[in-house]
């Protein structure tokens, strides 16, 4: 068989998707694939200029609102706007950035990558007619969930950890939604993805030291956004996904190629310990699912 490209992708007239991070990398480039294959595609964008930048060079139906998932009332404001959605595409991240808090308090990376997603994710829940696609990554394999000290408060902070924990958190997360769906007899699927080794700018954000490093090493070796999109616009539009299934490049590592199903660790299987997250992000974020 052929490798799934973006040229496989169903038509997509009449569905509406929310695709956060819009702005750049594998989010603008989902984006615009959704809108040229017939989707209405809301770019969910902290900087509405740059997402208004993204969407100049997209053909369709396509329209900027701002969203920040490192404030809950940025989250709550959005959620408010949106009648319907068909597929909700939490792409939008952080990685390996210094210490530091969100409007509410968060530690940034599980504040703006699990939190924020997971209350965007349960306020439009409702209005979620087909598949909510999760962003998760290779590093959530390093990821360790502390339910006692997720926000890094007691523990020394470390940059990688915490994004590892925060990708983690998204993985579990898209397994637990769908675990709970299936429990309701929803026929909404929650499927997770990730890019591999992709270059984007998400590499260059890391405001440190390691930052022109790995963005040179990620231009060098990383495959281009539109190969690391390919495993979520496949969990996104394809009718062979499974539910709650996870799927990522097809090539050596998991770093590059096309979609395919790929493995978890153990611990993003961890059913109890998923459970509990869930709890803990209800308690924290203050929405609970419809």
């Amino acid at each position: 068989m052929s490798p799934w490209t973006a040229a496989d992708i169903p038509d997509q007239h009449g569905r509406v998707a929310i695709v956060t991070g819009a702005n750049s990398g594998i989010g603008a480039v989902t984006a615009r694939e959704l809108a040229a294959h017939g989707a209405a595609v809301i770019l969910a964008c902290r900087d509405t200029d740059k997402g208004a930048r993204a969407a100049a060079t997209m053909t369709g139906d396509v329209e900027v609102r701002q969203l920040d998932l490192a404030d809950l009332a940025s989250v709550r404001r959005f959620a408010d706007g949106v009648e319907r959605v068909d597929v909700l595409v939490n792409n939008a991240g952080v990685m390996a950035v210094p210490e530091r808090r969100t409007a509410d308090g968060f530690e940034m990376q599980i504040g703006t990558n699990f939190l924020g997603p997971f209350a965007l994710t349960g306020l439009l829940i409702d209005r979620i007619t087909t598949r909510v696609v999760t962003l998760s990554s290779a590093a959530h394999r390093a990821g360790k969930i502390d339910l006692a000290d997720l926000n890094w408060r007691n523990r020394t902070y470390r940059r990688w950890s915490a994004y590892g924990q925060s990708k983690l958190a998204d993985l579990m997360f898209s397994a637990e939604l769908q675990r709970r769906l299936t429990a309701e007899g929803s026929s909404v699927l929650s499927v997770a993805a990730h890019p591999g080794f992709a270059s984007t700018e998400l590499q260059s954000h890391t405001e440190s030291a390691q930052g022109p490093l790995l963005a040179w090493g990620t231009r060098l070796l990383g495959q281009s956004a539109e190969m690391g999109a390919l495993p979520t616009l496949y969990a996104a539009t394809s009718p062979d996904v499974e539910p709650g299934g996870y799927y990522g490049p097809s090539g050596f590592g998991e770093m590059r190629g096309g979609p395919k199903p790929v493995d978890r660790t153990s611990a993003a299987r961890d059913e109890h310990v998923a459970a509990e997250l869930w709890t803990t992000a209800e308690a924290l974020t203050g929405v609970t699912y419809r």
